[in-house]
C-alpha cells in the first residue's frame, strides 16, 4: 500500500479546496473510461462522449497522449499539478508550462514502459493543457457554478465529520484505500509504493464529483512542497441533476408532500441550507419552509459547525423515512 508520514503540524495546516482543474481531469478520466457510477454520470455521458471522441480521432497524437497519461496504476504527473485553490485559467497554466522533458519522463512512468515513438515531441504539454481547456469549456463550465455548490457541501460536511469523530474519522471515509493508520501514517491508495514523508508541506484534500475517480498528486520540487489527495464526493451529492421526487418513497411523498420528503430524504447526513439548495434545485424559501415544518414537527434537528448550521434526522425522522410502505 502507498502511504504518507505526515507530522502533527502539517496535518493541522492542511484544508479543503476546491479545484475546476481536478474537476476537469476528473471528467477527462470519465469520458476516457466511458462508464458511468449512477444515472446522472449516464445522462453527461451521453451528452458529452459524441464530440470529446471525435476531437479525439481527429488529433490521434493528442488521443495516444491521453491513453498514455491515464495509466492502470499512476497518472503522468505534469497532467495534475497540485491544487491550490485557484481559478482553473491559473491551474490549467502550470499544466501547459510544464516541461517537455518532465512530461515524457512521466509519462514512461505512467506507461510502465518506453515511451512511443508518436510522443517524443516537446508539444506534449500544450496539447493536453489545450484538450483540458475544451473538456473545461464544453462539459464543465456550463454547470460548474452547481458542481461547485455541490462541493462546497461535500466539504462542509466532511469539515463537520472532522469535528465529531476527528482526522480518523474524516480520512477513513474519503475514497476506497484511504485511511487514517495511526502512528502518523496516512494511506492514500492500496498501491505498493514506497511510502513518502512530507512532514513540513502543504497538504490539500479536494473533492470531486465523478464517483470513481481520484489520485494523488504533489509538486516536491517547489518550495514548500505540495500536497493533495483528490477524493470523490460523498454520493448523496454526486448526481449530475437534481434529487428530486422520484428518489422519495411514494407512501413519504404523500404524506409529507414530494419536495418536503425530499428534504428529509436528503437528511440521512447533516446538510446545511445552502447544501440542500444546490442538491434539490429548490429556492432559499421553499427550503427554508420545509425546515421550518419538519423541525416543529421533530424530525429534524439542527447544530451548528462553524459557520454553517447544518440539519439532520432525528430518530423519529429516521423511523418516517425507513418505514415499509402499507399495503392496501
Amino acid at each position: 500500500m502507498g502511504w504518507w508520514q505526515i507530522n502533527a503540524d502539517t496535518l493541522a495546516g492542511s484544508r479543503f479546496v476546491l479545484s475546476p482543474l481536478a474537476e476537469t481531469f476528473a471528467c477527462l478520466k470519465l469520458l476516457h473510461a466511458g462508464v458511468a457510477a449512477h444515472p446522472g454520470e449516464r445522462a453527461w455521458l451521453d451528452a458529452q462522449l459524441p464530440a470529446y471522441r471525435s476531437r479525439l480521432a481527429d488529433d490521434p497524437v493528442t488521443a495516444l497522449l491521453v491513453r498514455a497519461g491515464l495509466g492502470r496504476e499512476w497518472i503522468a504527473d505534469f497532467l495534475t499539478p497540485a491544487p491550490r485553490g485557484e481559478s482553473f485559467e491559473e491551474e490549467v497554466a502550470r499544466v501547459r508550462e510544464a516541461s517537455p522533458v518532465e512530461a515524457r519522463a512521466h509519462l514512461t512512468v505512467s506507461l510502465r514502459g518506453p515511451l512511443p515513438a508518436a510522443l517524443d515531441r516537446d508539444d506534449l504539454p500544450r496539447r493536453a493543457a489545450d484538450l483540458l481547456t475544451h473538456v473545461w469549456t464544453e462539459a464543465v463550465r456550463p454547470d460548474w457554478e452547481r458542481r461547485r455548490r455541490i462541493l462546497e457541501a461535500d466539504v462542509v460536511s466532511r469539515t463537520a465529520q472532522l469535528s465529531q469523530g476527528g482526522w480518523a474519522a474524516a480520512l477513513d471515509t474519503l475514497r476506497p484505500g484511504t485511511r487514517w493508520l495511526g502512528d502518523n501514517r496516512l494511506q492514500v491508495n492500496l498501491h505498493e509504493y514506497p511510502p513518502r514523508e512530507i512532514s513540513g508541506a502543504e497538504l490539500y484534500f479536494v473533492p470531486i464529483t465523478p464517483q470513481r475517480h481520484g489520485w494523488v498528486s504533489w509538486e516536491s520540487w517547489q518550495e514548500p512542497h505540495r500536497y493533495a489527495l483528490v477524493y470523490p464526493c460523498s454520493g448523496a451529492l454526486a448526481g449530475s441533476g437534481p434529487r428530486g421526487p422520484e428518489s422519495v418513497p411514494e407512501s413519504l411523498g404523500a404524506l409529507l408532500g414530494p419536495a418536503r420528503a425530499g428534504v428529509l430524504v436528503l437528511l440521512d447526513s447533516p446538510m446545511s441550507t445552502t447544501q440542500l439548495v444546490a442538491v434539490t434545485r429548490q429556492g432559499l424559501g421553499s427550503v427554508g419552509r420545509h425546515l421550518k415544518v419538519l423541525l416543529d414537527a421533530g424530525l429534524v434537528r439542527r447544530r451548528r459547525a462553524g459557520r454553517s448550521v447544518l440539519y439532520y434526522r432525528t430518530p423519529a425522522g429516521e423511523v418516517l423515512v425507513h418505514a415499509p410502505a402499507g399495503r392496501g
